[in-house]
């Protein structure tokens, strides 16, 4: 076969018709193509068309455009060359690093100890763990959140934009990005801070607080001048950054094990620094001056809020949905533990109180009635209990304490420089990502210029310098301690968002919310909302109210703007439970492939007659998607001279209560109807309300096709050409043993007495009835009966540790495998393991293998594996002679031989007996005739044991198969195997992985 028949390479980029060699024959059916299922101008590959269900099966005469020459595919190659150039970073260097050097920002040096000062050690440990569960909660909200899908660009704001909808990410969006420009200033203002207080031991510029904005200011510009210049810079600028930041901490901890005079720092430390018990006891308890709880909290909590450093950047990962919830967690994990550590140990460490003066000793006569740890270390500090604000030195008065602490002082000043920076270059670049996403989904039309990017990277340049100038206006304030309670909200508000998108998603059950992230939890992540919105009016209501109040607007607004995008949010997809009083208001909304749900029409006649039909249709539709049990009463069977609607109302109200007893939830939808293709039809056009409308026919397996008249096999095959011509998906379900129970129960009987609610003996019971009433039969017939009454209960068992198996042999949409996966989600079958057997070429096996895996088991909570089988595209493999003449053997009686007739008499014979082969149609379609009795015996070969097998239905031009061989290819393909379910979708895409 030419390259483009590889079943995970495209065959075309457009919806014309291409022929390739598939499977060993020519063909328009495309294979499973991952390309298939990617958004338009996707930047992770470009979205191709597949054929059309028109294109595979309208008659020959109605495809009238010609087939257009083959576009050579896209070879990695190609594809590498377009993405030259473009930097993409892993979870260490793009998440881990980040995350940690934002955390580890200004508060960790010059902040840390004048908490612990405040709050005392107990306390300051509460802090930082309050705000590791909050930032934890959201951590495993995010990491949800990411691994749904294939993150973009934008962050928090895309996370929460592609989750709740463009109303809470537009108005979450902007506020996010405005507070990560403002955190810009904070981090400066910090290493500000630092700065002036080194020169102000000799070169004081102005004023301290001018000093500041003088430092901010020319800091800002150079971290301007670092983001301008690329992705690539200032990835290897936090690189340097961090070594420098985890010297300093493994410095600073070193000094925290010496004693007072043998550190490097000894002759310039004014203040005795020691590990004590004395001073650790000392410093456990608060001692709040002119501060409370929630406000040093206030001050604190910033320094949490690094956690989505790694994911502002999704854009530039190489894989976000990897690297964003292992680097964001361990960031969370590692810079917790430091955290609680510099806390204890600064406690420990220094007094709160002290004067500066190591003169100001006390003699040892007096030591023996020292109550505070610094007398008992030999010192007199009480001057500072009467006046406080005489003493310059300690925790609660001077934020370099951690200098003193350390083995060498100015390895912690280094320290400061790198966590101020690092932080404010990671928000100074995450800021503009944010706001160039946000202004690219055109939420707000007036902030359309911020969207263009430049370079490789597209880098947001007019986005760096609007932080830039925001950034500038807060350094000007100069006062940390303002700055930080005001950014504070926003962040908890985004927080509040990302959390309330989990537990909203998970609340939806939509099929599209999948994530591979297993270790989070819908309630967990609406209470750390709940808490989120808590802390926010604890730590300052003034500003928790503003907050609300711009969200709020900014959702009223876009709201009522309606933008014109569909990311299939979880809102949709949480409407779609409500009542039938919202069903007006989802007509108005457009469907997404997120959001696709099957259901199903199912031809059940009697809701209990095809028990088996309706258990496994239950089994996927339950609490996911509608199921509506179709029944056909065909006026000539009863021979009624018209309709009696009366008695199929009483019918309908009858078997709807026998579907809700035995919780069933599904709708009994019976029709009456000349004959079973005029009520097919019927059904196909009117059932369903709005959005609750059915999208698939399932059918039961003809077993006696051959035994009756074959008008009826013409019936059957042309309400399966008429689902299709709905645009229906189509589904078909065998048991070898059968699927009508009702000629043991009697036709119509509901067997009022008995109810299932599990794999018990409610058809036995109605059969033993009839027994007793004189219908007893002989022992074999018995035997049989009770086969068929023991495999239509097979779907109400736990199915055990089985496989189910699914055939993807062509790309349907990927209604194929959404059924197994929805089915595994099921308690009864949560066992089973799932096997995708895939056609390919040896030389391709592992490509294949992981192709397939992409779509399919990185979205699903599902254990699957895939089975690549080279054998079905070799030509040279027949089916065997033995089976070929079984099939030969079969459809001689259908057959019409016009060959042994005159042309005349045979058409005469075709037209009133549409159903038979000709020799013509027969040798035409010798090729896809071997072919369904080869995969018969791959089937038995592989797939004997399996608890259910899925299998794409092969399709029958309509006009040009007739029916008899499209059921004899049916019937040999379905043969002597497990329940196999026949399977074809509309080939519309109902997988995503897009979250």
């Amino acid at each position: 076969p030419p390259p483009s028949s590889g079943p995970f390479l495209p065959s075309h980029k457009c919806s014309l018709p291409v022929q390739h060699r598939t499977f060993g024959h020519n063909t328009i059916d495309a294979v499973p193509n991952i390309d298939f299922y990617r958004q338009t101008a996707a930047p992770l590959g470009e979205k191709l068309i597949r054929p059309t269900l028109s294109e595979l099966h309208d008659e020959l005469d109605k495809v009238s455009d010609p087939p257009p020459p083959v576009i050579s595919p896209l070879t990695p190659s190609d594809e590498a060359a377009d993405n030259k150039g473009v930097v993409k970073f892993g979870w260490v260097k793009g998440v881990l690093v980040r995350c940690m050097l934002n955390i580890w920002g200004v508060m960790l040096f010059i902040r840390m100890s004048w908490i612990v000062g405040q709050a005392g050690i107990a306390l300051a440990c509460l802090i930082v763990a309050m705000a590791t569960v909050v930032t934890t909660i959201t951590g495993l909200s995010t990491s949800a959140i990411a691994t749904n899908g294939f993150v973009r660009g934008g962050g928090a704001y895309y996370l929460i934009s592609r989750s709740l909808g463009p109303e809470f990410g537009g108005s979450i969006g902007l506020i996010f990005a405005f507070a990560n420009a403002v955190a810009v200033a904070m981090y400066v203002v910090g290493f500000a801070e630092t700065v002036a207080e080194l020169l102000a031991v000799n070169a004081n510029m102005t004023d301290e607080l001018n000093d500041i904005r003088i430092i901010g200011t020319i800091t800002v510009i150079l971290l301007l001048g670092i983001s301008l210049a690329g992705m690539e810079w200032e990835a290897k600028a936090q690189i340097f950054l961090l070594i420098v930041l985890i010297t300093a901490i493994i410095n600073y901890f070193i000094g925290s094990f010496i004693p007072s005079g043998f550190s490097f720092n000894a002759p310039l430390t004014p203040v005795p620094v020691s590990p004590s018990g004395a001073i650790m006891w000392e410093n456990m308890g608060p001692d709040f001056r002119e501060e409370t709880f929630f406000s040093v909290f206030a001050i604190f909590f910033p320094a949490a809020t690094g956690i989505l450093a790694g994911a502002n950047i999704s854009g530039d990962l190489s894989d976000p949905q990897l690297a964003i919830p292992r680097g964001t967690m361990l960031a969370i994990l590692i810079t917790g533990i430091v955290y609680l550590g510099v806390a204890v140990s600064t406690g420990s460490c220094i007094v709160r109180d002290a004067t500066g003066n190591l003169n100001d000793t006390v003699s040892s006569q007096f030591m023996m009635n020292c109550t505070d740890a610094a007398c008992k270390l030999g010192y007199d500090f009480s001057s500072c209990k009467s006046d406080k604000t005489a003493c310059r030195y300690g925790l609660q008065n001077d934020f370099q304490v951690m200098s003193m602490v350390s083995g060498f002082g100015p390895v912690i000043t280094a320290g400061i420089f790198s966590a101020t920076l690092s932080s404010a270059l990671a928000s100074l670049v995450s800021a503009p990502k944010v706001f160039q996403a946000l202004c690219k989904d055109n939420i707000y039309p007036g902030l359309g210029i911020f969207a263009k990017g430049y370079g490789k990277n597209n880098e947001p340049l007019r986005g760096y310098i609007l932080t830039f100038v925001i950034a500038l206006a807060f350094i000007l304030i100069a006062e940390l301690n303002i700055i930080a309670p005001i950014i504070s909200n926003f962040f908890l508000a985004s927080y509040a968002l990302i959390n309330f998108s989990v537990f909203h998603a998970s609340l939806a059950n939509s099929p599209g919310w999948r994530p591979s992230f297993k270790y989070y939890n819908m309630w967990v992540s609406l209470v750390g909302a709940i808490l989120c919105c808590v802390v926010m009016f604890v730590i300052n209501w003034w500003a928790a109210l503003m907050t609300n109040v711009i969200v709020l607007g900014l959702f009223i607004y876009v709201s009522y703007k309606k933008p014109d995008v569909n990311w299939g949010s979880s809102t949709q997809a949480l409407t779609y439970h409500q009542a039938l009083t919202h069903t007006l208001h989802l007509s108005g909304v457009e469907d997404h492939i997120k959001n696709f749900r099957p259901q199903c029409l199912v031809m059940t006649g009697y809701p209990n007659s095809r028990p088996a039909l309706l258990d496994l249709v239950h089994s996927f539709t339950k609490n996911v998607g509608l199921m509506m049990c179709g029944h056909i009463r065909t006026v000539r069977r009863y021979g009624y001279r018209r309709p009696n609607f009366k008695e199929l109302a009483t019918d309908q109200a009858r078997y709807q209560r026998w579907l809700l007893k035995n919780e069933t939830k599904a709708f009994y939808t019976p029709v009456f109807a000349e004959d079973m293709r005029q009520g097919a039809q019927y059904l196909l056009q009117a059932a369903g309300l709005g959005r609750l409308k059915p999208n698939t026919l399932v059918l039961g397996f003809k077993n006696d096709w051959r035994d009756g008249d074959m008008m009826n096999v013409e019936t059957y095959i042309s309400m399966i050409h008429d689902s299709f011509d709905f645009q229906f998906g189509a589904v078909i379900l065998r048991l070898k043993e059968g699927l009508d129970v009702s000629h043991i129960q009697g036709p119509g009987n509901a067997c009022p007495h008995t109810t299932r609610f599990h794999a018990g003996v409610w058809g036995l019971g109605c059969a033993f009835q009839s027994q007793r009433k004189g219908q007893i039969d002989n022992d074999e017939q018995l035997a049989v009966k009770r086969r068929l009454l023991e495999a239509s209960q097979q779907f109400l068992k736990k199915q055990g540790k089985g496989t189910v198996d699914v055939w993807w042999l062509f790309d349907d949409g990927g209604l194929t495998l959404l059924i197994p996966y929805l089915l595994t989600n099921k308690k009864r079958w949560k066992d089973c393991k799932i096997r995708v057997f895939i056609g390919g070429k040896i030389n391709r096996i592992d490509h294949d293998r992981r192709a397939i895996v992409i779509p399919k088991t990185t979205r699903h909570h599902c254990r699957a594996s895939v089975v690549v089988l080279h054998g079905l595209n070799r030509a040279n493999r027949p089916p065997s002679l033995c089976s070929v003449s079984a099939f030969e053997e079969m459809i001689e009686p259908y057959r019409l031989k016009e060959d042994d007739m005159e042309q005349e008499a045979a058409e005469r014979l075709k037209d009133s007996e549409p159903w038979r082969i000709t020799d013509n149609e027969l040798e035409l379609y010798r090729a896809k005739t071997n072919r369904q009795i080869r995969l018969n015996e791959l089937l038995k070969e592989h797939s004997s044991t399996a608890n259910l097998i899925v299998m794409s239905l092969p399709l029958a031009r309509k006009g040009a198969v007739s029916s008899a061989l499209y059921m004899a290819w049916l019937e040999v393909l379905s043969k002597e195997l497990p329940p196999i379910l026949l399977v074809r979708g509309n080939h519309q895409s109902v997988l995503t992985f897009y979250s």
